[in-house]
């Protein structure tokens, strides 16, 4: 599994040769100025709840690639009247699809398009495929339902805000590495904008000393699970 950070919150995800993007803004980021979203690969693109900095360039890169739309029902209807090809889910629920497993889970946070209309509640994702389960947690606040997620999985990797002021911050996030139970993080949500910058450095030893691994990859770097 090969994990591609495009800034702000957006990933790209590959499994056995099938492209995941999660939560693409790339376009209005002008730390992401150097990523051309034209020659972003897509199969499948995973929402976590409606705001712009997480859809900005779906209907862009879904009507390019033919990506389906995966998030909650009000969101994937929203992009179904665009054209766009959609599969809804809603808490607690899990689907099959051709990569493995996703299950759609609670995230605590506020969801609505750009216009003002509802986005339906915001969510995370827990993955699994090609033998590695992975958490994306979404835009949320440290939540108690995080506890649930190792009854049902061995995390290899959890990715969570550390931005803080519209999510988690630092110290939340590494409480909900040890609810979720993984100790290896990738930190997304930091950054892009004034009030979620944060200490890079500050923030990789606050994981450090509680025993945990940090990630904060540049703009176009990837890793392998």
């Amino acid at each position: 599994m090969k994990i591609t950070f495009y800034g702000h919150s957006c990933i790209g995800i590959t499994v056995d040769d099938v492209h995941i993007l999660v939560d693409p803004f790339i376009t209005a980021n002008p730390k992401a100025s150097h990523i051309d979203i034209n020659t972003i690969k897509a199969d499948y693109i995973l929402i976590t709840h409606a705001h712009q900095d997480h859809i900005l360039d779906v209907e862009a890169i879904a009507k390019r690639t033919g990506a389906m739309v995966v998030s909650n029902y009000e969101i994937v209807t929203y992009f179904q009247q665009k054209g766009i090809e959609g599969h809804g889910m809603n808490h607690g629920g899990t689907w099959d699809f051709e990569f493995g497993t996703v299950k759609y889970v609670n995230a605590i946070h506020s969801s609505s398009f750009p216009d003002g209309s509802y986005g339906g509640n915001p969510g995370g994702f827990v993955i699994e495929g090609e033998r590695k389960t992975i958490y994306i947690s979404g835009d949320t606040a440290l939540s108690m339902d995080m506890k649930l997620i190792p009854m049902l999985y061995k995390l290899d990797l959890a990715i969570l805000p550390i931005g803080d002021n519209f999510t988690m911050g630092v110290n939340e996030a590494v409480m909900a590495s040890d609810f979720v139970e993984c100790d290896k993080v990738l930190g997304v949500h930091y950054n892009t904008f004034g009030p979620i910058e944060i200490d890079e450095e500050e923030a990789k030893r606050t994981f450090f000393d509680s025993g945990k691994d940090l990630m904060l990859l540049a703009i176009g770097e990837s890793l392998i699970l």
